[in-house]
């Protein structure tokens, strides 16, 4: 699925990085930085609500080059300068995690497990 796709099933908005020609394949939602640490997978999108620096360090060390921030979570400056710097994407929107995800999975794009 592509990122392009899913800013527009969530009614979103890209905040740091460029979405041309990105795509993901799977999708984890969580808000506990140590259960993304667990994860080894590739092109995956990393929903949560958790919008502070820690998430972009998090990104970085897994490999994550793709954060949706759910329930209208808005990325403060210092991330955004991070996320720049290590080529991450950043895309916020007001839906819930809940609905975010549901809408997600049901247009096809898979679990991590």
């Amino acid at each position: 699925m592509t990122l392009k796709e899913i800013v527009n099933l969530l009614e979103a908005h890209i905040v740091a990085g460029n979405i041309e020609g990105e795509v993901v394949e799977t999708g984890f939602c969580s808000d506990l930085m140590s259960d993304v640490l667990t994860l080894d997978t590739d092109k995956m999108l990393l929903i949560t609500g958790t919008a502070n620096v820690q998430t972009i360090r998090t990104a970085e060390m897994a490999d994550i080059r793709s954060i949706l921030l759910v329930r209208n979570k808005k990325a403060t400056n210092d991330m955004l300068k991070l996320a720049e710097e290590s080529g991450i994407i950043i895309i916020q929107t007001p839906f819930s995690s809940f609905r975010s995800c549901g809408i997600l999975y049901t247009s096809g794009l898979k679990p991590v497990y």
